[in-house]
């Protein structure tokens, strides 16, 4: 199987763990590839909603093929997310090419790149954490909803609907925050000189210009693998935004697909083995 050479990949807001996540598209995305550096940035594990009932076996797969990666030689960067805060502990720990950081600053043929996950920019997260993971929980199981209405829609020859991305294009405060999460990332690394500034968080996919009175930035989101199912891709001295599309995705062999209780201490080992 021919895999794609990429010098970087960035992926973020997998969240493993919960029903929402696509973890078989994912792997059949990183099998199709070969990354010099891979930027996993935030939320790919989602400890918040982690259940011992509900860690199938795709989710351990995607886990061990990146930790694959980083044994074959690729460069693994993990940055911490707010679903996965409980790693911040571990921040600035490196095994191989296995490193834990909260942001990285990286040059891409003589460019600098911010790379961070974006909670920072969300109060909701630190001064009402509660509520925050209590709504958390309710999308991941409004995805489930989305699912089965889905599922139903192609049945009957219909398009799949979106109901979390309806909701949001339709609420006036959601499409503010994501305005101003994307204004404020920007305008912070205009302020530090950085050429790119590379986030995730807000489910939202992008690669877009943004200017101020000061100067002008990249702004970069890599979207999730709850909906969009997008990651960033930087090479030749390009950035691009990959899309899934079954049509033409690389399949892995298939296993058969289980929901079997997982130690939580398997799952920790799987992350901090290197080896």
């Amino acid at each position: 199987m021919k895999k794609r050479p990429i010098d970087v990949v960035v992926l973020s807001d997998v969240h493993l763990g919960t029903y929402g996540c696509h973890a078989k598209e994912l792997l059949q995305y990183l099998a199709s590839i070969k990354p010099k550096t891979l930027i996993l940035n935030g939320d790919i594990i989602d400890i918040w909603q982690f259940r011992k009932s509900y860690f199938p076996k795709s989710h351990l797969k995607v886990i061990k093929k990146l930790l694959d990666f980083s044994a074959k030689g690729t460069k693994v960067y993990y940055i911490t997310g707010n679903h996965d805060e409980m790693l911040r502990k571990f921040a600035d720990t490196t095994m191989g090419n296995f490193s834990i950081v909260n942001k990285v600053v990286l040059e891409l043929d003589g460019k600098k790149a911010w790379f961070f996950h974006g909670d920072v920019f969300d109060s909701s997260v630190h001064s009402a954490k509660w509520i925050a993971k209590l709504g958390g929980l309710g999308y991941d199981y409004l995805i489930l909803l989305n699912r089965f209405i889905n599922w139903i829609l192609v049945k009957m020859g219909r398009e799949p609907y979106s109901l979390s991305k309806k909701i949001k294009s339709g609420v006036k405060q959601a499409v503010k925050f994501i305005s101003d999460f994307e204004t404020t990332a920007a305008d912070i690394a205009i302020e530090n000189n950085y050429d790119y500034v590379v986030c995730g968080h807000i489910h939202e996919p992008a690669i877009t210009i943004k200017e101020n009175k000061k100067g002008s930035v990249t702004y970069l989101n890599s979207g999730d693998w709850i909906e969009n199912l997008t990651a960033l891709e930087y090479h030749h001295n390009n950035w691009t935004l990959y899309r899934y599309d079954k049509q033409t995705a690389v399949n892995e062999p298939e296993e058969t697909e289980t929901a079997n209780p997982i130690d939580v201490k398997l799952v920790a080992t799987l992350i901090f083995s290197n080896n």
